[in-house]
């Protein structure tokens, strides 16, 4: 299988003939959205994520949906994420909102929990998710800054 690649429009898994997209992989829209609602409701209620949950508003509902329509883009489903968001730059807007490598490292380690809450998920296909999802995410805090798998 082709590793998923992090990246804006770019950022779609090959396919072959042989071979299904991540999207149809985790059966499509609706375990993506429960991905994202899992990963929002995980960083609204562990302490761990104080600094993650603080840099959102108080209504995680519109952001969970915003993620959910991204990732379902983003994993090769239906791309009205970017239809109805033409030029946006995720890697430039998260840059905007002083995304750096606590909140990087944060929202990886929260992103790897969700993934891992869904016992129906493939491990590998998770596992790839998880590592350019965390690369993306690393991407996002500002050069020269790391943070740790």
């Amino acid at each position: 299988m082709t590793p998923i690649k992090a990246g804006g429009a770019e950022a779609r898994h090959p396919v072959t003939m042989s071979e299904a997209t991540p999207f149809a992989r985790i059966g499509g829209a609706a375990p993506v959205r429960a991905l994202a609602e899992r990963f929002y409701a995980l960083i609204d209620r562990d302490p761990v994520y104080a600094d993650l949950r603080a840099a959102h508003g108080p209504d995680l509902a519109p952001i969970a949906a915003s993620l959910a329509g991204f990732l379902t883009a983003w994993l090769g489903g239906p791309r009205d994420w970017f239809a109805e968001r033409p030029g946006l730059c995720i890697m430039r807007m998260h840059r905007q909102l002083d995304f750096g490598p606590e909140l990087a490292a944060q929202w990886a380690t929260a992103m790897r929990e969700a993934l891992a809450g869904d016992p129906s998920l493939d491990t590998e296909l998770a596992a790839q998710i998880g590592d350019a999802l965390t690369r993306m995410a690393q991407a996002m805090a500002p050069r020269g800054e790391g943070l740790s798998r």
